[in-house]
C-alpha cells in the first residue's frame, strides 16, 4: 500500500477513535444528569471511576497521532487536519470531566430532598449532547456550514442556563434554607453551559480543517 493510503487508513481509524470518545463523553453527561434526578450515588461513583477512561482515550488518540506525523510525512492540509483533532480530543475530555464534576456534586447532596423537579437541567444535557454528536458528525464529512449551525445553538443552552440560575436564585431569596441546594443545582448548570461551549470550540476546528482559518464562533456570554 503506497504512503498516501496508508496515511487516508490510518486517519480514519483515529476518526472512528475521536468519535468512540465522544460517546463516551456524551454518555457520561447523560448519565451524570439521571444519576442527579434518581439521587443514584452508585451510578454518580462509577462515573467518576469511568472518566479514566475517557481520558486514557484520549491518550491513546494522541500517540496515534504523534505516530502518524512522524511515520507518514503530513502534506499542510493533512497535519491542519491531525493538528484539530488534538484539540478536538482535548474539547471532548474537558466535557467528559464537566460530566465527572455533575457526578461529584450528586455525591455532595446525597440523599437530600430535591429542591424542585428537575426540568430544565436535564434539557440542558440532552442538548448539549445532541449538538456534540451533530459536531463530531460535522468533523468527519468536513462540513463547516452545519458545524457553525450546531455553534450557533448554543444560545439555547446559554438561554435554559439563564432561566435555571433566575429560577434558583428566586428560591434563595425566598428561603435562605435553600442557599445551599441551589447553589449545588447553580454549579450543575454552570457545568452543562461550560460543557456545550466545548461544543463550539469543535464546531470552529471543524471550520479550521475546511477552510485554513481558525475563526471564533460567536462568543460566550460566561
Amino acid at each position: 500500500m503506497e504512503m498516501r493510503a496508508v496515511f487516508h487508513k490510518k486517519l480514519r481509524e483515529i476518526q472512528d477513535e475521536i468519535l468512540v470518545m465522544g460517546s463516551m463523553a456524551g454518555k457520561a453527561v447523560l448519565r451524570s444528569v439521571e444519576a442527579l434526578k434518581n439521587r443514584d450515588l452508585a451510578a454518580a461513583k462509577q462515573i467518576i471511576a469511568d472518566d479514566q477512561k475517557v481520558n486514557a482515550k484520549r491518550f491513546e488518540i494522541e500517540e496515534k497521532c504523534i505516530e502518524l506525523i512522524a511515520t507518514q510525512q503530513p502534506m499542510a492540509g493533512d497535519l491542519r487536519t491531525i493538528i484539530a483533532i488534538l484539540n478536538i480530543t482535548i474539547e471532548i475530555e474537558r466535557i467528559a470531566d464537566y460530566a465527572e464534576g455533575i457526578a461529584k456534586i450528586v455525591l455532595m447532596i446525597g440523599n437530600e430532598p430535591p429542591l424542585k423537579p428537575l426540568i430544565d437541567i436535564p434539557r440542558m444535557a440532552d442538548q448539549t449532547v445532541n449538538m456534540l454528536q451533530r459536531s463530531l458528525d460535522a468533523f468527519i464529512n468536513r462540513d463547516a456550514e452545519a458545524a457553525k449551525k450546531i455553534a450557533a445553538e448554543d444560545d439555547i443552552v446559554d438561554n435554559l442556563y439563564d432561566q435555571v440560575f433566575r429560577e434558583l436564585l428566586s428560591f434563595m431569596a425566598e428561603d435562605p434554607k435553600t442557599i445551599t441546594r441551589a447553589t449545588r443545582l447553580i454549579w450543575v448548570t454552570h457545568n452543562l453551559e461550560r460543557a456545550a461551549d466545548r461544543v463550539t470550540n469543535i464546531c470552529e476546528r471543524v471550520g479550521f480543517i475546511v477552510t485554513g482559518r481558525m475563526e471564533e464562533i460567536g462568543s460566550s456570554k460566561y
